[in-house]
């Protein structure tokens, strides 16, 4: 017992090693993690005070035990044998990738992250990039079931929708939204899942992986957590409102507990003065398909170059971004209302309370007339185009409030300024013309609001008459 033992240097320094590991996983790990775990709920319970809507324990949940919660669920585990029987693979082989996508899907909620520095870049990139607007808000949205679920439904037009919506949110809940594969990219990764956001491929047609997706989907639901959605997809490459796509809506209604949790849909409308990829989206939809070079990596750049015009002085913002919130709509209520419609008919009624608020900005609005007038009008004429289109659709216009300089002369005379700054239109004397390469830009434009209003077939003929003079 009491004999010297010899032993390599590097052995010992290896078992020294292994011991300090395995005592720190048994002893001081748990500890340690018992510690912020009690801190972090503490500060939780402090944030939920404040919140509108609280932060739900689901959403808190360790990453690991939702991933097993996941994995085990009987029908994921109903799947992994149709899988393994499909595709003559053992139950175990099939088991692992499944609790591969459910680690791709699963994010990893940090409310320190989300509500100590999230919260600050996205108000501070919103306000550096854009003069933001917040349109119309339902008053009904106050009086929310504080049990039900809460879905914002958003049309799609650019990256910074997912900033925007997150700051304007923020006193209310933390949203959880499902991020494409373009975001699949470290760091950036991880933080968007400790942002609570969880990632979806969405070229994706296994059985397998829409299974656990739809799992997911329907175990946040009833959880409570504030989801935000995207019916449309993805950007929308015209500018226009795109029909919904079923996806996401149907894992929503259908993957809930049946006498559960009401969910309550609250449509969100975004428009911009100047959409950051509005360039790469023309072109993919010139192609005729929906590849184009970069997304997030636009903004990226795009960024970048305006720090660097900061710092040279030469910065300037890029006109409006509004975001306007409509009239909730209760799933139980439409099913009461609307027996048996189906999704495809929720789905079209959310896309049209989301057009209904889309805002009314400078740009689209001098964009269309012109569109509508055939590519040139007078700055008289212009401003009376501009004028007859707030008139009809006054829920779209922002609140004039929050400028001094709303008035339908000032926006025309903006919208043409930024326009013609960016080359897209050529100004002669009191003449305002479409440049011809840029009409397809200009249509983007135009076709951002264009639901609000007729065929410009029809209300042209109101100035086309006076577009020369």
């Amino acid at each position: 017992m009491a004999q010297t033992v010899e032993m390599p240097l590097w052995a010992l320094i290896l078992l020294v090693a292994f011991a300090a590991v395995t005592f720190a996983s048994h002893f001081l790990f748990p500890s340690v993690r018992w510690f912020f775990r009690r801190r972090m709920e503490r500060a939780v319970a402090r944030l939920n005070e404040r919140l509108e809507r609280p932060i739900e324990p689901f959403k808190l949940a360790r990453r690991h035990d939702m991933i097993q919660r996941l994995i085990y669920d009987p029908e994921v585990s109903r799947a992994i044998a149709a899988h393994a029987s499909k595709q003559g693979v053992p139950e175990n082989v099939a088991f692992e990738r499944a609790r591969g996508y459910a680690r791709e899907i699963v994010p990893s909620f940090s409310a320190s992250l989300y509500f100590g520095f999230a919260i600050r870049v996205a108000r501070m990139l919103s306000r550096a990039l854009y003069r933001v607007r917040l349109g119309h808000f339902d008053d009904r949205l106050g009086g929310i079931d504080r049990d039900a679920t809460v879905v914002f439904v958003m049309n799609h037009r650019s990256n910074m929708d997912y900033v925007l919506v997150t700051w304007l949110a923020a006193e209310r809940s933390a949203l959880s939204y499902a991020v494409g594969e373009w975001a699949r990219v470290w760091p950036l990764s991880r933080m968007i899942r400790a942002m609570g956001a969880y990632f979806i491929r969405r070229r994706a047609r296994g059985a397998l992986y829409r299974r656990v997706l739809a799992r997911y989907v329907g175990l946040a639901t009833d959880g409570g957590v504030t989801q935000a959605v995207f019916p449309e997809g993805g950007l929308s490459l015209t500018g226009a409102l795109q029909p919904p796509k079923m996806g996401l809506l149907k894992y929503l209604v259908e993957e809930r507990v049946p006498g559960g949790r009401d969910v309550v849909f609250v449509p969100v409308a975004l428009n911009y003065d100047r959409v950051l990829e509005d360039r790469l989206l023309v072109a993919a939809d010139a192609a005729g398909g929906r590849r184009f070079p970069a997304r997030i990596s636009v903004i990226a750049r795009f960024v970048l170059r305006q720090v660097w015009l900061r710092l040279r002085g030469r910065y300037h913002r890029h006109g409006r971004a509004a975001v306007s919130f409509g009239a909730p709509l209760s799933l139980k209520a439409f099913e009461h209302d609307r027996p048996g419609a189906g999704i495809e008919a929720l789905a079209e009624a959310l896309m049209a309370r989301i057009g209904a608020e889309v805002p009314l900005l400078p740009v689209p609005l001098v964009a269309r007339a012109l569109v509508c007038a055939g590519g040139a009008l007078n700055r008289a004429t212009l401003d009376r185009a501009v004028t007859d289109m707030m008139e009809q659709a006054p829920q779209a216009v922002p609140d004039p409030e929050q400028d001094s300089d709303d008035d339908a002369a000032a926006l025309a005379r903006f919208g043409v300024e930024a326009l013609a700054g960016r080359g897209m239109v050529s100004l002669a004397g009191d003449r305002v013309e479409i440049v011809p390469e840029e009409r397809a830009m200009v249509n983007y434009y135009a076709a951002s609001i264009a639901h609000h209003f007729r065929a410009c077939s029809e209300e042209g003929r109101d100035f086309s008459a006076s577009a020369g003079s």
